[in-house]
């Protein structure tokens, strides 16, 4: 029996009971509940507790012998009946039920706890935040102690750049960047080895509020965008960087001296969307994650022998890790149209892959690939300092592990071809609408019933006469973080909409979160019309209890959800037609 199954025979999980002594080093069994207050002070390492194994009898150095009649280790037990320390920690296959360096208590002294949550929920306890992918899989062990993980992330102050923290109860973004750059063993090979790195694979990964999905938009590195000033912080102290304008999106991060902060800012400015926190992984990251988990499973419809990534595969599935699983992921002349957006599609398709895994009960119910994977993930992470420990990784993943890799979709911002070739421009059209659908938090999975609410919801706020748009007085302020919002939705109104009574009233009073229409009751059908155009929800129309008088205007005060002028706030129900994505929980085979 292993040390799964000898847990579930007693209605006990192993994964709460193994416990290490920090005064002498030995890994001790404990059955009462007070193991598990205090199990952040305590070590349990799978790989450790196999290592641990000695012969009955022997003595390990460091160790006292079991012999030597030396006092008891606080909170062991020592009785008549047990054994040598030639048991097994959790994760071995011994049928041994002794804890490594320590006695198993007697029968006598068990006791048994309530009965257990599911294997799923046994599972989460585990797991805590790696990597944002590896996030929703499930990851690192959530009693391993924080100061050896803590000691393996890298972490940077991006300042301002993000939120500063993810709250429980709102949607939450991570930026999540893959740098070329050639830092760690075996990876000098690889193009420009002596390169600072770019943002060359990068993702906006948005969770919804309610974690029932997610959206993964990769932003490819050739996007000819604006970069704004970055401030970063040096040893010599804080340095602004002026940006850059129209220039590669992969040149946010390295060039200059950019950090992970300028690539958040940069993204922001792209899509609208403030990014909370950023993870960012190089070569080594998928060459030990997936050796860590044993593999990761992906398809080919065709054979590939890629000379610059070193992929050379027959057609079918396969079984990847280390060097193979990395030349599949930087794979792109022998697939598709052989460009960076077709190598963005097998990307896609090799995380959606790697969550699969990070969800099977073969990685979940494995304490030492548990082990393996969190090892392997917080030594590649370099994470901002808002996320730099174990313990609030560990609280990010256990909010991300909540979304079903059905509901995971990848997307593509949409872009067209430059006329260099090279290089690829913002497809607006199609971009924009993706963009308010992500600040919206509408998911890109379960659009139907989102769809059917939001137009439910706008029939009822539309029901009614609605006033011609040359009737309609309406005074435009300025409460948002957009200089000149006012004058450009003035601009928009009376020379798209043909609202000749409008007005730019300059700044607000105050800066509000939400755009809002104050109206008087016989200015309602003037409402409608307005919100019909705008596609103001109807959470922003604030009608009064006085009517009017005269030629009073209603007031439209724009907030932090302003997105442009012509750009509806409640944002799409559905997505584009065309836009590219592919949902977690599918095979998709590399053409």
């Amino acid at each position: 029996m292993d040390a799964q199954s000898r847990g579930r025979a007693d209605e006990i999980d192993p994964a709460d009971q193994w416990v290490l002594n920090p005064q002498t080093g030995n890994y001790e069994l404990r059955l009462d509940q007070s193991s598990q207050q205090s199990s952040a002070r305590r070590t349990p390492s799978p790989r450790s507790a196999t290592r641990r194994r000695t012969a009955p009898g022997t003595e390990v150095p460091g160790q006292r012998s079991r012999r030597s009649g030396g006092d008891p280790a606080p909170g062991s037990s020592r009785g008549s009946g047990g054994r040598g320390s030639g048991g097994r920690g959790p994760g071995s296959g011994s049928g041994s039920g002794d804890a490594p360096g320590g006695r198993m208590p007697s029968a006598a002294g068990r006791r048994k706890r309530k009965q257990p949550a599911s294997r799923k929920k046994k599972a989460l306890l585990w797991t805590g935040g790696v990597m944002a992918f590896v996030l929703v899989g499930g990851s690192v062990a959530a009693y391993a102690i924080y100061q050896h993980f803590d000691g393996n992330i890298n972490s940077i102050d991006v300042g301002g750049a993000g939120t500063g923290g993810f709250k429980k109860d709102q949607a939450v973004n991570i930026l999540v960047i893959g740098t070329d750059k050639r830092s760690g063993a075996g990876n000098e090979g690889y193009g420009d080895s002596g390169s600072v790195g770019h943002a060359d694979t990068t993702f906006l990964f948005h969770v919804s509020k309610d974690r029932t999905n997610a959206t993964a938009l990769s932003i490819p590195r050739d996007l000819i965008t604006d970069i704004p000033d970055c401030e970063t912080k040096t040893e010599d102290g804080t340095k602004v960087i002026g940006g850059t304008p129209k220039t590669r999106f992969n040149e946010s991060l390295g060039q200059e001296g950019r950090d992970p902060g300028c690539t958040m800012r940069t993204v922001k400015k792209l899509t609208g969307v403030t990014v909370d926190h950023f993870m960012m992984a190089d070569f080594n990251a998928v060459k030990t994650m997936t050796s860590a988990v044993g593999g990761v499973e992906v398809c080919l419809a065709k054979d590939i022998n890629d000379k610059d990534s070193k992929l050379n595969l027959p057609a079918g599935k396969h079984n990847l890790e280390g060097e193979e699983a990395l030349a599949f992921v930087r794979t792109r002349h022998s697939v598709g149209f052989g460009g960076d957006l077709s190598r963005i599609e097998i990307q896609q398709q090799f995380l959606s892959s790697l969550i699969r895994k990070m969800k099977s009960s073969d990685t979940l119910s494995s304490p030492s690939k548990m082990w393996d994977l969190a090892e392997a993930a917080t030594k590649a992470l370099t994470v901002d300092s808002g996320i730099g420990k174990i313990s609030r990784l560990r609280d990010l993943g256990m909010e991300l592990s909540k979304v079903n890799p059905k509901n995971i979709t990848f997307a593509t911002v949409p872009v067209v071809d430059n006329t260099d070739k090279a290089t690829v421009l913002l497809n607006e059209a199609k971009a924009k609408p993706l963009f308010s659908m992500i600040q919206n938090d509408t998911s890109l999975t379960e659009v139907k019933q989102k769809e059917q609410d939001a137009k439910n919801q706008q029939q009822a706020l539309l029901k009614g006469p609605k006033a011609a748009a040359s009737d309609v007085r309406v005074a435009v302020y300025n409460g948002s973080e957009t200089q000149g919002a006012a004058l450009t939705t003035l601009l928009w109104l009376q020379n798209e909409q043909g609202v000749p009574k409008s007005s730019n009233e300059g700044n607000a009073p105050a800066k509000l979160p939400k755009t809002t229409l104050q109206y008087a009751p016989n200015q309602a059908d003037q409402a409608r019309k307005l919100a019909e155009m705008m596609g103001l929800p109807a959470t922003a129309l604030k009608p009064g209890t006085e009517d009017a008088k005269g030629l009073e205007a209603m007031t439209l005060t724009l907030g932090a959800d302003f997105k442009g002028a012509g750009v509806p706030i409640t944002g799409p129900a559905k997505a584009p037609e065309g836009v590219q994505k592919v949902n977690a929980d599918k095979q998709v085979c590399a053409k």
